[in-house]
């Protein structure tokens, strides 16, 4: 046998066995890269829909919580066939039927058992009392239970048999010092509630939200939803162990929201895990929410989220470079190549290996530098798109966060994204021991904006104020919606003078502007001058104090702390 033919059996024989080798290199790879972008998409989604559901939800237990607590309400509860208290209570409760999303409330007394409730379409307006509640009665068991465990809130998915319809409750106690009056809250329609939180059609992605139990609350097989959860016995519960083929998978998660739980308040941190379910392979990623006492669970389908599909490109222009290069080593193998051909041998290596710097390649010439030119294309190609990766998830990650900062209503800082400023501010202000200035704004008579005109109007007029504060104040100067109908503006640098120049004519300026209704809105305003080393406890408490002197000294006006 020749040694041509021979050379040529071991071009053939490296040709089959590269491919061979970069097809399992190209497995191996893509299985790592999924993997590894899968636990970042992973701790992103988790975080995605549990503001989803938290949005929605710690409203409606906030506008329940001041239901709960509203003297005209518990009057009546306390006298609850009194006609005058029982009008007054109606009134009062319908009044917030219309402030909830679902536009639905109940009531339930524990001195009678008396069950009000109203929807939405004002269906009971006039006979709000629908039946008497019964401890003897399976179906009646959570209001019971729920007075026993003495919970201050509990959210829940049950059916009510009485009114033929199942919600996500929010339950609500209702006490007057240490004696519980009864329970009050809100449901959510579960099927439109699924649809907008749950089952958002995102291929590949299954969000689960369960309690501390494990029961599962929400998923977008209501098939499967542990209902009425608060009064069934353990063992009678769905719980996520329906979800999962493995014990073990079950052990591990377990394992995982225990830690989670324990942790609590003190962290937002979201496990990963990998998962069998129905047979297939998932990444499971888990956050506690402990304003509800909820884990939110979400499974990624890896093959379908990232699928390796998409790295066929990668794959084939990497065979075809490396087939060429082979080809191209046979057909220039003598001895004024050897050392180019190491060069690039070595380069290959370090890519292999994951280095993927620029090679210091030789410029060769015919086919060895068309050789090294292919290389060098392909790994600038890799690089290339290892970047673009790192970019799109870095810029996802920082758009997310950004969106925490930010009030959806009005566009300006929330709550924590002015408390991030005032921060800042104060670390600037130790450093270069200068001044700043907190304008504390409260719309007065809001309530009543409310009440009149409507709930859009109230929300026009918060962003009427908003623009207002946005044109009043220095580019440099910030502005927030502090919380309902509060703002916060923060002023640096700032002295005595323009603190209180800016105070008025922003005051001035709202008071000007009024509602395309006509109706005329002015703020009370509180003020202070924060010195070098000012604490922002102490900040927000003298401003929150003279904005109270400013109430309590007529309303629309300005006054300064100290």
């Amino acid at each position: 046998m020749s040694i041509k033919t021979r050379f040529q059996l071991l071009t053939a024989a490296l040709i089959v066995i590269s491919s061979l080798c970069a097809w399992l290199l190209f497995q191996q790879v893509a299985k790592n890269i999924i993997e590894e972008w899968g636990l970042r998409a992973a701790d992103i989604q988790v975080r995605y829909d549990s503001t989803r559901l938290l949005k929605p939800i710690e409203r409606e237990i906030a506008l329940a919580r001041q239901m709960a607590d509203s003297r005209v309400i518990q009057n009546w509860a306390k006298n609850e066939h009194d006609p005058a208290l029982a009008a007054e209570a109606i009134r009062e409760m319908e009044s917030y039927r219309r402030n909830f999303s679902a536009e639905n409330y109940f009531v339930a007394l524990k001195q009678s058992g008396s069950y009000y409730y109203n929807n939405a379409e004002d269906e009971f307006s006039g006979k709000q009392l629908r039946y008497t509640l019964d401890s003897d009665k399976p179906d009646d068991a959570w209001f019971y239970q729920l007075l026993k465990l003495n919970k201050s809130f509990h959210i829940n998915v049950n059916p009510d048999t009485q009114l033929g319809i199942t919600q996500l409750w929010i339950d609500v106690q209702m006490k007057d010092g240490d004696n519980t009056l009864g329970i009050v809250g809100t449901g959510l329609p579960l099927e439109a509630f699924l649809e907008e939180i749950v089952d958002i059609e995102q291929p590949g992605i299954t969000t689960v939200f369960v309690d501390h139990t494990g029961a599962i609350q929400l998923h977008r097989d209501p098939g499967i939803i542990d209902y009425a959860s608060l009064v069934k016995p353990e063992g009678q519960k769905n719980t996520i162990e329906l979800l999962f083929d493995q014990p073990r998978d079950q052990q591990a998660l377990w394992n995982t929201m225990t830690t989670l739980r324990e942790v609590g308040d003190n962290t937002s941190e979201v496990k990963s895990q990998f998962v069998v379910i129905d047979g297939k392979r998932y990444l499971a990623g888990v956050v506690y929410l402990p304003s509800l006492d909820w884990f939110e669970l979400t499974l990624l389908d890896l093959e379908e989220v990232i699928p390796v599909s998409s790295f066929a490109a990668m794959m084939m222009l990497f065979t075809l470079i490396l087939l060429i290069a082979i080809l191209l080593v046979h057909l220039a193998l003598r001895k004024l190549v050897l050392t180019p051909v190491a060069a690039l041998d070595n380069a290959m290596l370090k890519v292999k290996s994951g280095d993927l710097r620029p090679a210091d390649l030789p410029s060769g010439s015919g086919e060895i530098g068309r050789l090294i030119n292919h290389f060098s294309d392909m790994a600038e190609a890799i690089r290339n798109h290892t970047k673009e990766l790192e970019t799109r998830v870095k810029d996802r990650t920082q758009a997310l966060n950004e969106l925490t900062k930010l009030d959806p209503l009005t566009g300006l800082l929330n709550r924590r994204g002015m408390n991030l400023q005032l921060s800042q501010e104060i670390d600037r202000s130790r450093r270069q021991q200068n001044t700043f200035g907190i304008i504390w704004l409260d719309l007065d008579h809001f309530k009543a904006i409310n009440d009149s005109f409507g709930h859009a109007v109230g929300d026009r007029a918060l962003i009427n104020v908003a623009g207002l504060l946005k044109a009043g104040i220095r580019p440099y100067d910030h502005a927030a919606r502090w919380g309902g109908d509060e703002f916060l503006v923060l002023l640096s640098p700032c002295d005595e003078t323009t603190l209180q120049q800016i105070g008025e004519r922003l005051r001035l300026s709202i008071e000007q502007a009024g509602l395309p209704e006509g109706r005329k809105i002015t703020v009370s305003v509180g003020s202070c001058l924060a010195q070098p080393g000012d604490q922002l406890e102490t900040l927000l408490k003298s401003a929150d104090d003279a904005l109270y002197e400013a109430k309590a000294s007529g309303r629309n006006r300005m006054i300064k702390a100290g």
